[in-house]
């Protein structure tokens, strides 16, 4: 697991670094690691959002009664696991009738429940198993739950300057491992804001550009189905994942990562 977050490079090459953290506002947002390293040296909490796989896969999973432990994609996740006692998640087409756990909410909605469980993946978890490390506490968010990810956020007092909350879509990833930014992270993003809009610290910009895309999106599941990453998964042949991870506000579960692994708050 990696040590801590990195640091951004266009952080180091400017004199004023604390511009990047978006200061003077209550919630804010950015993308992918490099953004979840800048916002985690100043915010309270980070909220990340990985619709199409981890976070709604971690939502599932809690919501079923297992603890959630993030850790970057590799074949190191297996041996992770065995050192905390847990069962490994795999490739959504390396499952086995013997083991279904995987990445897929659908495959998690039916496999059998376990105590712990690793779930690599190479966005949101690597994210989440990177912020970890600091100490602060880490909410895994998806449409599933995002508005009961607000509530909580609020009503535990995150929101002002002095507790900030970071939202992180964590994105996609190119063949060359950059950054593909993802509709369906901003729209789960953006749900989560829309519940935190009202904060005392209001939102930054990008926090508030990242909401108006809920307002020109009228209806979020045919965006989610239809976007690239949807229609990915759907031609792959998983698209009841989609449709899982398209279902907005049906959970009050809140996944908070703590002492290494996601449990309810």
């Amino acid at each position: 697991m990696p040590a801590r977050l990195p640091v951004s490079r266009a952080s180091a090459e400017v004199t004023n670094v604390g511009v990047f953290t978006q200061p003077g506002a209550g919630a804010r947002f950015d993308w992918g690691l490099t953004g979840a390293a800048e916002l985690g040296r100043v915010c309270a909490v980070l909220v990340v959002v990985d619709v199409l796989s981890f976070t709604t896969a971690v939502e599932v999973a809690v919501s079923r009664g297992s603890r959630v432990h993030p850790f970057p994609w590799g074949e190191q996740a297996a041996e992770y696991a065995r050192r905390v006692g847990a069962v490994a998640a795999v490739g959504r087409r390396q499952t086995t009738p013997e083991h279904p756990w995987s990445l897929s909410p659908a495959a998690l909605r039916t496999a059998p429940v376990v105590a712990d469980l690793v779930l690599p993946s190479p966005n949101g978890s690597a994210i989440s198993a990177a912020a970890s490390a600091t100490g602060m506490p880490v909410v895994a968010a998806c449409l599933r739950n995002a508005r009961a990810v607000g509530r909580w956020l609020r009503h535990q007092g995150y929101g002002t300057n002095d507790a900030a909350v970071g939202v992180v879509a964590a994105g996609e990833r190119w063949p060359d491992g950059s950054l593909r930014p993802s509709v369906e992270d901003q729209l789960g993003a953006a749900c989560v804001l829309d519940a935190l809009a009202g904060v005392p610290g209001g939102l930054s910009v990008e926090a508030a550009m990242a909401l108006a895309a809920l307002a020109s999106t009228p209806d979020v599941p045919a965006a989610v189905r239809g976007c690239v990453s949807g229609r990915e998964l759907a031609e792959g042949g998983f698209a009841e994942d989609v449709e899982v991870a398209a279902e907005i506000g049906v959970s009050d579960v809140v996944p908070v990562l703590r002492h290494g692994y996601f449990a309810p708050a």
